[in-house]
């Protein structure tokens, strides 16, 4: 069938018109930003954390220079310095202001709260204020020393506790990297390096009982690392593992909370082997979160189980798993983030209520 001249010319047109209509369009879309709403920032700042800058961490830290890292010792104050130092190069504030991440922790306090004639020594604290909920702070927490030397060996604690502390800077770093590019978290996140956990959990005692730098019942958790670098026996088989310890006591909401984030992204196993009350080691009792959660803070304790060289010379950042490593941090970071960052604080719904001491 033959079409008339003017059909001809007005289809012409219009097809000109919707091609040019399609082409704008097209070249519209290619020039428009994906909605910010689409990229999981956690996951974003998460990859920052890499088994490579936690191994030239540890390996520093638990290094002969630092001496094994005893309280009040100069190889404990080499370790201080290297935190404060990390803190300062990443332009990560301190809480008391100014240069100084050093809550000073006086050697007859320690003394006095322990077995042995102790110095002056102090937990170094990091600081990244909350933008929407700056009065609630989550508290991540790893003791910074170890047992020095003995009979001449250095016991370096590469694993107890190098391993959480290195953690905590390569978490700090990714928070701040997400601050900087003002994605920062809603609530205060304070970065504890306790002293003293040798010697009966002092450093992080000094802080809860003696001086807090935040109410502890502004405190919404503490997410204590100690011991996150190796593989115990009872994993050997399948070593994508972390113990978790105390994630229900106090909180339902922080346990479903670690469940979930943990499913979403790092799919590790997460054996709850020491959280039982009836556990013979009473782990729960012997690392820092518990001076915490005594005051009815919520807390996860994350533990890899001991080994042949725990509290012995033999542990040594060389033999670290440091992709395991990586992978627990990270773990760690997403779960802060996502108290950090809820409409709403978690309930500590267990709660102990303490009865008013009788005068």
């Amino acid at each position: 069938m033959i079409l008339n001249k003017i059909c001809i010319k007005t289809m012409k047109k219009t097809l000109y018109i919707a091609s040019t209509i399609v082409f704008m369009a097209c070249g519209s879309t290619k020039n428009t930003p994906v909605a910010a709403e689409n990229v999981d920032y956690a996951e974003k700042y998460a990859t920052s954390i890499t088994a490579k800058d936690l191994g030239k961490h540890l390996f520093t830290y638990a290094s002969d220079e630092f001496e094994g890292r005893n309280t009040g010792e100069p190889g404990q104050k080499k370790a201080v310095a290297y935190l404060k130092d990390f803190y300062i190069s990443e332009a990560i504030s301190s809480p008391l202001g100014g240069d100084d991440y050093f809550q000073e922790v006086p050697g007859d306090w320690l003394t006095k709260n322990s077995r042995a004639t102790l110095k002056d020594s102090e937990n170094v604290v990091a600081f990244i204020k909350g933008s929407e909920k700056p009065d609630e702070i989550v508290v991540i927490s790893a003791h910074l020393d170890h047992e020095g030397i003995k009979d001449g060996k250095i016991y370096n604690g590469a694993d107890d506790d190098g391993s959480g502390t290195v953690a905590i800077l390569e978490i700090a770093q990714a928070f701040q990297m997400a601050t900087k590019a003002g994605k920062g978290p809603k609530r205060s996140i304070l970065f504890l390096h306790v002293t003293g956990e040798e010697k009966g959990l002092l450093g992080s005692k000094y802080y809860t009982d003696v001086a807090p730098l935040f109410p502890l019942i502004n405190t919404v958790c503490n997410l204590n690392i100690d011991m996150v670098g190796r593989i115990d026996d009872r994993h050997k088989a399948d070593p994508n593992f972390v113990y978790l310890i105390g994630s229900d006591k106090l909180s339902t909401e922080l346990h479903q909370i670690s469940e979930a984030v943990n499913k979403k992204y790092t799919k590790i196993n997460l054996d709850y082997k020491y959280n039982d009350e009836n556990d013979p080691n009473r782990f729960y009792y012997r690392s820092d979160h518990y001076n915490f959660a005594k005051n009815n803070v919520p807390i996860i304790f994350y533990f890899n189980g001991t080994h042949a060289d725990y509290h012995q010379p033999s542990d040594t950042p060389d033999k670290i798993n440091y992709n395991l490593l990586e992978n627990r941090a990270r773990l760690i970071f997403h779960t802060a983030w996502e108290i950090a960052n809820m409409d709403k604080r978690i309930i500590a719904d267990k709660a102990v209520i303490k009865a008013a001491t009788a005068k």
